[in-house]
């Protein structure tokens, strides 16, 4: 590892790993064979990385990393050279309107938009807010229908903050939306922002009096494949759950697993039907079940799962994958890839079925994001 971090080159079918942790980002390459991976790193040393993307939309190859401490709250920052220089951290303020009371804490998800929207791009922060931007990142404004819901006054944070930590664009329809933050649950758009309404029923809330209250769900992650938009699959603070029209209902696809508790969760990229977890036993004991380290694949859209254990531990392994510690990539056969709060990540270069360990003593990871350069 360089003691000065001078970014990754990389070509064509390259797979790059983003790795955020508590103590700063970490970016690995491999060549398409994805046989032995080369590190860079601490970007960022001593600071928080919760989120992490590489944007190859329109021909560019530009890398956002959002690094912050709890004192001094979030800053977003840019690279155009895959690592080797960033922009400076005054250089692309995220800040609330000085009237609304709120001040940014965390940016906990960077999401590119769509393809045929080059320069837009979105970020889901804390306290719970979307913000935008249509310049390629060069400013950003909050969207003041979300920023001024009048739920918002009755959001409760969970144990880690009033986060919104998941953005999910409809691939055809621009004014369609998802979000989902925690404590509200799932929360769409049909209008570009304007208006936004819960989308949680179905999903229950196990800590509350009323397990089906209309918001304040916790949920942890939501994915779904561009081939079938309008299907959905939720990872939530206690259940699975799967809608098929775009999160009108939901319904419960537990089926097989050792608890339905856990926070990853990521799509196969080449099959709406296959989806990824790694459960954990408790809420109040958030690591693998009977100390066995397990990703779940299911094949059929929910209706089953198998456990994927090949290559990973099967005991005294007290891991915990967090919500954003889960990703795949688009190569054929795809990768799939996971990080630890106890500083371990691995990889699967054939969807899943064999494991292999690829850094060991990284401090607590807290997201990993993968991409194929084209």
């Amino acid at each position: 590892m360089p003691e000065h971090p001078s970014g990754i080159q990389g070509g064509a079918g390259d797979v790059v790993l983003m790795v955020g942790t508590t103590k700063g980002a970490f970016l690995l390459r491999t060549d398409p064979s994805r046989q032995g991976w080369v590190m860079d790193g601490p970007h960022f040393p001593g600071e928080e990385v919760f989120a992490l993307s590489l944007d190859q939309r329109g021909g560019r190859t530009t890398l956002w990393a959002a690094p912050g401490n709890p004192f001094f709250g979030g800053s977003l920052r840019r690279s155009d050279d895959l690592g080797a220089t960033w922009s400076a951290g005054e250089d692309l303020p995220i800040r609330f309107p000085e009237e609304s009371g709120l001040s940014l804490k965390r940016i906990w998800q960077i999401q590119p938009g769509r393809t045929s929207e080059p320069d837009r791009i979105f970020l889901g922060v804390e306290p719970s807010c979307l913000f935008e931007s249509h310049d390629d990142g060069n400013s950003w404004s909050p969207v003041e229908g979300f920023m001024n819901h009048p739920h918002r006054p009755r959001w409760e944070p969970g144990a880690g903050g009033l986060c919104l930590h998941t953005i999910v664009p409809h691939v055809s329809d621009p004014a369609r939306m998802l979000v989902a933050f925690s404590t509200g649950g799932v929360y769409g758009t049909e209008d570009g922002g304007v208006t936004w309404s819960p989308r949680n029923r179905g999903v229950r809330a196990e800590f509350l009096p009323d397990k089906h209250p209309e918001f304040g769900q916790c949920v942890h992650k939501v994915v779904n494949h561009p081939d079938e938009p309008d299907r959905l699959y939720l990872q939530n603070h206690w259940g699975l759950y799967r809608s098929d029209d775009w999160a009108g209902s939901w319904r419960d696809i537990a089926n097989g697993v050792p608890s339905d508790f856990g926070f990853g969760m990521a799509v196969h990229p080449g099959d709406p039907d296959t989806v990824y977890i790694v459960p954990l036993e408790a809420d109040t004991f958030r690591c693998t079940p009977e100390a066995k380290l397990r990703v779940y694949r299911t094949r059929n859209g929910g209706d089953s799962w198998e456990p994927l254990t090949r290559g990973l531990p099967q005991k005294d392994a007290y891991e915990t994958v967090l919500r954003d510690g889960l990703c795949t990539d688009t190569a054929d056969p795809a990768g799939v890839y996971f990080g630890t709060r106890s500083g371990k990540l691995y990889a699967s270069r054939d969807a899943g079925d064999s494991w292999s360990l690829v850094r060991e003593g990284l401090p607590p990871v807290v997201c990993v994001e993968a991409a194929v350069l084209a």
